[in-house]
Protein backbone atom coordinates (compact mmCIF):
# COMPACT_ATOMS: atom_id res chain seq x y z
CA UNK A 1 0.00 0.00 0.00
CA UNK A 2 2.73 2.44 0.94
CA UNK A 3 4.77 1.64 -2.17
CA UNK A 4 1.76 2.53 -4.31
CA UNK A 5 1.33 5.81 -2.42
CA UNK A 6 5.01 6.70 -2.85
CA UNK A 7 4.66 6.16 -6.58
CA UNK A 8 1.56 8.36 -6.64
CA UNK A 9 3.44 11.12 -4.82
CA UNK A 10 6.28 10.84 -7.32
CA UNK A 11 3.94 11.06 -10.30
CA UNK A 12 1.97 13.96 -8.82
CA UNK A 13 5.13 15.97 -8.23
CA UNK A 14 6.42 15.06 -11.68
CA UNK A 15 3.23 16.10 -13.46
CA UNK A 16 2.10 19.08 -11.40
CA UNK A 17 5.26 20.59 -10.02
CA UNK A 18 5.50 21.97 -6.49
CA UNK A 19 2.70 20.88 -4.13
CA UNK A 20 2.18 21.39 -0.43
CA UNK A 21 1.91 18.48 1.98
CA UNK A 22 -1.74 19.44 2.50
CA UNK A 23 -2.43 19.25 -1.25
CA UNK A 24 -0.74 15.86 -1.51
CA UNK A 25 -2.57 14.64 1.57
CA UNK A 26 -5.90 15.69 0.03
CA UNK A 27 -5.11 13.91 -3.25
CA UNK A 28 -4.08 10.68 -1.51
CA UNK A 29 -6.60 10.82 1.35
CA UNK A 30 -4.01 10.64 4.11
CA UNK A 31 -2.73 13.14 6.69
CA UNK A 32 -0.03 15.73 5.96
CA UNK A 33 2.10 14.01 8.63
CA UNK A 34 1.94 10.79 6.59
CA UNK A 35 3.03 12.70 3.48
CA UNK A 36 6.03 14.15 5.32
CA UNK A 37 7.04 10.67 6.49
CA UNK A 38 6.71 9.43 2.91
CA UNK A 39 8.84 12.30 1.64
CA UNK A 40 11.53 11.42 4.19
CA UNK A 41 11.46 7.82 2.96
CA UNK A 42 11.76 8.93 -0.67
CA UNK A 43 14.69 11.20 0.19
CA UNK A 44 16.45 8.36 2.00
CA UNK A 45 15.93 6.21 -1.09
CA UNK A 46 17.89 8.74 -3.12
CA UNK A 47 15.10 10.56 -4.92
CA UNK A 48 15.80 14.29 -5.42
CA UNK A 49 12.94 15.62 -3.29
CA UNK A 50 13.24 19.28 -2.29
CA UNK A 51 11.15 20.75 0.55
CA UNK A 52 10.71 24.53 0.64
CA UNK A 53 9.64 26.26 3.85
CA UNK A 54 7.46 29.34 4.30
CA UNK A 55 4.25 30.69 2.79
CA UNK A 56 5.37 29.90 -0.74
CA UNK A 57 6.84 26.58 0.28
CA UNK A 58 6.03 23.10 -0.82
CA UNK A 59 7.51 19.86 -2.07
CA UNK A 60 8.94 19.32 -5.53
CA UNK A 61 11.26 17.14 -7.55
CA UNK A 62 14.71 18.56 -8.21
CA UNK A 63 17.10 18.29 -11.15
CA UNK A 64 14.24 17.93 -13.71
CA UNK A 65 13.82 14.36 -12.47
CA UNK A 66 11.50 12.16 -14.54
CA UNK A 67 10.41 8.59 -13.95
CA UNK A 68 8.78 5.99 -16.13
CA UNK A 69 5.50 4.48 -15.00
CA UNK A 70 6.80 1.41 -13.20
CA UNK A 71 4.18 0.91 -10.50
CA UNK A 72 1.57 -1.05 -12.47
CA UNK A 73 1.00 -4.62 -11.36
CA UNK A 74 0.16 -7.29 -13.94
CA UNK A 75 -3.62 -6.98 -13.58
CA UNK A 76 -3.44 -3.18 -13.93
CA UNK A 77 -1.19 -3.46 -16.99
CA UNK A 78 -3.52 -6.00 -18.57
CA UNK A 79 -6.60 -3.84 -17.94
CA UNK A 80 -4.79 -0.85 -19.40
CA UNK A 81 -3.92 -2.91 -22.47
CA UNK A 82 -7.61 -3.64 -23.07
CA UNK A 83 -8.44 0.05 -22.68
CA UNK A 84 -5.69 1.15 -25.05
CA UNK A 85 -6.53 -1.57 -27.56
CA UNK A 86 -10.22 -0.65 -27.75
CA UNK A 87 -11.09 0.85 -31.13
CA UNK A 88 -13.37 3.81 -30.65
CA UNK A 89 -15.37 4.82 -33.69
CA UNK A 90 -16.31 8.03 -31.89
CA UNK A 91 -12.65 9.11 -31.74
CA UNK A 92 -12.42 8.76 -35.52
CA UNK A 93 -15.71 10.64 -35.97
CA UNK A 94 -14.30 13.52 -33.91
CA UNK A 95 -11.32 13.73 -36.27
CA UNK A 96 -8.86 12.38 -33.70
CA UNK A 97 -8.16 8.92 -35.12
CA UNK A 98 -4.55 9.47 -36.21
CA UNK A 99 -3.69 11.49 -33.10
CA UNK A 100 -5.13 8.69 -30.93
CA UNK A 101 -2.95 6.08 -32.65
CA UNK A 102 0.17 8.21 -32.20
CA UNK A 103 -0.65 8.84 -28.53
CA UNK A 104 -1.30 5.14 -27.97
CA UNK A 105 2.07 4.19 -29.47
CA UNK A 106 3.93 6.80 -27.40
CA UNK A 107 2.19 5.78 -24.18
CA UNK A 108 2.86 2.06 -24.67
CA UNK A 109 6.50 2.75 -25.53
CA UNK A 110 6.94 4.78 -22.33
CA UNK A 111 6.36 1.72 -20.12
CA UNK A 112 9.21 -0.43 -18.78
CA UNK A 113 9.81 -3.65 -20.71
CA UNK A 114 7.74 -6.07 -18.59
CA UNK A 115 4.78 -3.72 -18.29
CA UNK A 116 4.93 -2.90 -21.99
CA UNK A 117 4.93 -6.60 -22.90
CA UNK A 118 1.87 -7.25 -20.71
CA UNK A 119 0.04 -4.24 -22.18
CA UNK A 120 0.83 -5.29 -25.75
CA UNK A 121 -0.19 -8.90 -25.08
CA UNK A 122 -3.56 -7.78 -23.66
CA UNK A 123 -4.10 -5.52 -26.68
CA UNK A 124 -3.66 -8.57 -28.90
CA UNK A 125 -5.63 -11.05 -26.81
CA UNK A 126 -8.73 -8.96 -26.09
CA UNK A 127 -10.04 -7.02 -29.07
CA UNK A 128 -12.88 -4.60 -28.32
CA UNK A 129 -14.50 -2.48 -30.99
CA UNK A 130 -17.04 0.10 -29.93
CA UNK A 131 -19.84 0.61 -32.45
CA UNK A 132 -18.96 3.14 -35.10
CA UNK A 133 -21.55 5.94 -35.14
CA UNK A 134 -23.04 6.88 -38.52
CA UNK A 135 -20.70 9.00 -40.61
CA UNK A 136 -21.76 12.61 -40.11
CA UNK A 137 -19.42 15.47 -41.04
CA UNK A 138 -21.17 17.69 -38.50
CA UNK A 139 -19.53 15.72 -35.67
CA UNK A 140 -15.99 16.79 -36.60
CA UNK A 141 -17.24 20.32 -37.33
CA UNK A 142 -18.85 20.58 -33.90
CA UNK A 143 -15.69 19.15 -32.30
CA UNK A 144 -13.63 21.95 -33.88
CA UNK A 145 -16.19 24.47 -32.63
CA UNK A 146 -15.99 23.07 -29.08
CA UNK A 147 -12.19 23.23 -29.10
CA UNK A 148 -12.12 26.75 -30.50
CA UNK A 149 -15.16 28.02 -28.55
CA UNK A 150 -16.73 29.13 -31.81
CA UNK A 151 -20.29 30.33 -32.17
CA UNK A 152 -22.50 27.94 -34.14
CA UNK A 153 -25.80 28.56 -35.88
CA UNK A 154 -27.97 25.44 -36.05
CA UNK A 155 -30.83 24.85 -38.49
CA UNK A 156 -28.99 27.64 -40.24
CA UNK A 157 -31.20 27.85 -43.34
CA UNK A 158 -34.54 27.20 -41.63
CA UNK A 159 -37.10 29.39 -39.86
CA UNK A 160 -36.16 27.97 -36.45
CA UNK A 161 -32.47 28.86 -36.72
CA UNK A 162 -30.75 29.60 -33.43
CA UNK A 163 -27.30 30.50 -32.16
CA UNK A 164 -25.50 28.27 -29.69
CA UNK A 165 -22.21 28.19 -27.82
CA UNK A 166 -21.04 24.55 -27.90
CA UNK A 167 -18.88 23.59 -24.93
CA UNK A 168 -19.12 19.77 -24.85
CA UNK A 169 -20.25 16.74 -26.83
CA UNK A 170 -21.58 13.38 -25.70
CA UNK A 171 -22.17 10.12 -27.51
CA UNK A 172 -24.87 7.95 -25.96
CA UNK A 173 -27.17 5.23 -27.20
CA UNK A 174 -29.38 7.79 -28.91
CA UNK A 175 -26.48 9.35 -30.82
CA UNK A 176 -24.44 12.53 -30.47
CA UNK A 177 -25.59 15.54 -28.48
CA UNK A 178 -24.03 18.97 -27.97
CA UNK A 179 -24.12 21.07 -24.79
CA UNK A 180 -25.03 24.72 -25.33
CA UNK A 181 -23.44 27.08 -22.80
CA UNK A 182 -26.13 29.71 -23.35
CA UNK A 183 -28.80 27.79 -21.48
CA UNK A 184 -26.92 24.64 -20.41
CA UNK A 185 -29.19 22.62 -22.73
CA UNK A 186 -28.07 19.39 -24.33
CA UNK A 187 -29.20 19.35 -27.95
CA UNK A 188 -29.36 16.20 -30.05
CA UNK A 189 -27.35 16.39 -33.24
CA UNK A 190 -30.44 15.07 -35.04
CA UNK A 191 -32.19 18.33 -34.09
CA UNK A 192 -29.41 20.61 -35.34
CA UNK A 193 -30.16 20.37 -39.05
CA UNK A 194 -27.63 22.20 -41.20
CA UNK A 195 -25.05 24.14 -39.22
CA UNK A 196 -22.86 27.16 -39.75
CA UNK A 197 -19.61 27.49 -37.79
CA UNK A 198 -18.78 31.13 -37.24
CA UNK A 199 -15.29 32.57 -37.16
CA UNK A 200 -16.37 34.48 -34.04
CA UNK A 201 -15.74 33.02 -30.60
CA UNK A 202 -17.58 33.21 -27.29
CA UNK A 203 -16.21 33.75 -23.79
Amino acid sequence: MRASRLLQILLLLQNRGRLTSAQLASELEVTPRTILRDVDAMTEAGLPIIVFQGNQGGIELGFNYRTRLTGLDREEAEALGVILGTRHGAVVALGMGQAARRAQAKLVESFPDKVRQTVQQAMTQFAVENPVPPDDPRVAAFADAVRGRRIVRINASGPDARVMHPVAMRLAQGGWSVTDAIDAAEISLAECGDINISAHTFD
